[in-house]
């Protein structure tokens, strides 16, 4: 029988392309979800944006799946935007959002909005620790989400450290 830990370490390096997925309505693209995707570029963090990362011709679904898959963590940006979006069952937002609710690692940054009108529409993610921008700046904010992402990464290398010493 084939030994598979290196197989599975491999395809846990090869899936895991970006740092975080960030999930937001599709008016804050231009604006709140630009500054929280610029402010974690800054912080040296690969994300998943949909700015960047759809190119013109692409299966939106698909890319958004695929960028679902591929990240370690999911950050949803909530405003009032994402807020109408998530009360509607067709939206693009709410099929990420029940995708990455399934995942571990879902950190809510609340802006323009409080945890009590999230828990009214999303009782689930309002369950999550997350931040809220009325209690300490964006800026603050993303370097705590960076601090994770590094406690991940070196979490996930010795994962694949300890996978990859024969028993």
């Amino acid at each position: 029988m084939r030994d598979l830990a290196p197989v599975r370490a491999a395809t846990v390096v090869r899936t895991q392309a970006q740092d975080v997925f960030l999930c937001h309505a599709w008016p804050d693209r231009q604006a709140d979800a630009k500054e929280v995707y610029d402010l974690l570029v800054a912080e040296d963090v690969s994300v998943w944006f949909s700015e960047v990362s759809l190119r013109p011709g692409t299966d939106m679904r698909l890319a958004i799946e695929k960028g679902l898959v591929s990240s370690r963590m999911g950050i949803v940006l909530v405003t009032p935007a994402m807020l109408g979006k998530l009360r509607t069952d067709r939206s693009i937002a709410n099929n990420e959002l029940s995708a990455l609710l399934r995942r571990n690692l879902l950190v809510p940054v609340l802006h323009g909005v409080t945890f009590e009108e999230l828990d009214n529409v999303s009782p689930m993610l309002a369950s999550r620790g997350g931040f809220n921008t009325d209690e300490e700046p964006m800026e603050d904010i993303i370097v705590k989400v960076a601090e994770l992402v590094g406690e991940l990464a070196d979490e996930e290398a010795d994962e694949l450290s300890l996978r990859s010493v024969p028993q």
